[in-house]
């Protein structure tokens, strides 16, 4: 038990460090949901740093009447971080939790000093109708 404890500190301790001599990395997700044809408006998108330990949310929105939204966020890391944005929708989805489709970002997108907001990763438009790889469900997010 105590190893499990040394162990746990250990890796709460590397990773304070490695944040603290880490460098500065910025991201910028915009994009277009729709559902059916029609903008699907009111739906839940999260950037996150997808961590090896435990994921750290770094920007939330909701999409806006016309199925648009735009999340940012910076994250201070010394090696390249791992982007992702989750997206929660009902879209022809009649259960009780949300569908939940996630978009793993590529490390081209990942600005970093003084380039914060130079450059954005569009997704484009997505049809939350489709039927996507990996898609599941999430009843708490």
């Amino acid at each position: 038990m105590i190893r499990i404890l040394f162990f746990a500190l250990f890796l709460t301790s590397a990773n304070a460090i490695f944040n603290l001599i880490g460098s500065d990395q910025y991201v910028t997700v915009t994009g277009r949901l729709i559902c059916d044809g029609q903008p699907a408006s009111d739906v839940l998108v999260k950037l996150y740093e997808d961590g090896t330990i435990y994921d750290t949310k770094l920007d939330s929105t909701r999409t806006s009447y016309d199925g648009t939204f735009r999340v940012s966020g910076h994250y201070t890391k010394v090696f390249d971080m791992d982007p992702k944005v989750n997206i929660y929708h009902s879209c022809n989805h009649y259960g009780m939790c949300d569908k939940k489709l996630r978009i793993d970002i590529p490390h081209y997108a990942i600005n970093s000093g003084q380039n914060f907001g130079v450059d954005n990763y569009d997704i484009g438009t997505l049809n939350l109708a489709d039927q996507f790889s990996g898609e599941t469900t999430d009843c708490i997010h």
